[in-house]
């Protein structure tokens, strides 16, 4: 299988996602449409991985449209994809969905909470890095997955291929501190989570995130 993966910011990368990739020998790209403009094509990919940014789906940008109309030939196609914060909204703009200001602004550490049955051993809570001031509504036709105390939509789920969410399970030790040294003024402005850079890096990410975006990833593969 060839896993393509979209990266809109150097600090926000795989993590998981690319053990999950190679514990099953996976092919392993990663696209900066941003840097370099450059997607690959619906034929070319098998898993479309859509990760994070600073950016939003609203912004008037040619390469944000032209990674939706991948996103519109991979869901024509019924191929698997997972989107990530940003990821994940543009994902449910293309379907028709709007992309909001959140009622409050998360960054940090935060529980989220599971909405859906359809995935199985999913446990009930989790414990999740957020780090975004806008949300997705839930596309028509997608099942909400997840929620936070903050913020209802945290994560749908479209039919049996295709999973957006508006935190991050992906993070690794690694990943988590270089988001937050890169990031370090986005967490001190407003943030209904009250959280420092510093607090947030000394929180250790919970085992069980690695896991659970294994059985996401192996849903949406199967």
């Amino acid at each position: 299988m060839r896993v393509n993966v979209l990266q809109h910011t150097p600090n926000e990368g795989p993590g998981s996602i690319k053990t999950w990739a190679d514990q099953h020998h996976h092919e392993f790209y990663v696209y900066h449409p941003e840097t370099f403009g450059k997607l690959p094509t619906v034929k070319e990919t098998d898993l479309l991985i859509i990760l994070g940014g600073p950016m939003s789906p609203n912004d008037d940008l040619a390469w944000i449209k032209q990674e939706r109309q991948l996103i519109t030939a991979m869901l024509e196609a019924h191929k698997p994809m997972l989107g990530a914060c940003f990821g994940g909204q543009q994902i449910a703009k293309t379907i028709g969905a709007k992309i909001l200001d959140a009622p409050h602004k998360e960054v940090g550490w935060a529980p989220v909470y599971l909405k859906d049955s359809t995935i199985s051993d999913l446990p009930e809570k989790l414990t999740a890095l957020h780090w975004h001031e806008q949300m997705f509504e839930i596309p028509e036709g997608a099942k909400l997955l997840f929620s936070s105390d903050l913020v209802e939509n945290q994560g749908f789920l479209l039919g049996d291929n295709v999973i957006g969410l508006q935190f991050h399970f992906e993070p690794e030790e690694d990943n988590v501190r270089e988001i937050a040294i890169n990031d370090v003024d986005y967490p001190l402005k407003n943030n209904d989570l009250h959280q420092t850079g510093e607090e947030i890096i000394a929180h250790r990410v919970p085992e069980e995130n690695q896991e659970v975006m294994f059985k996401l990833l192996n849903f949406i593969t199967k």
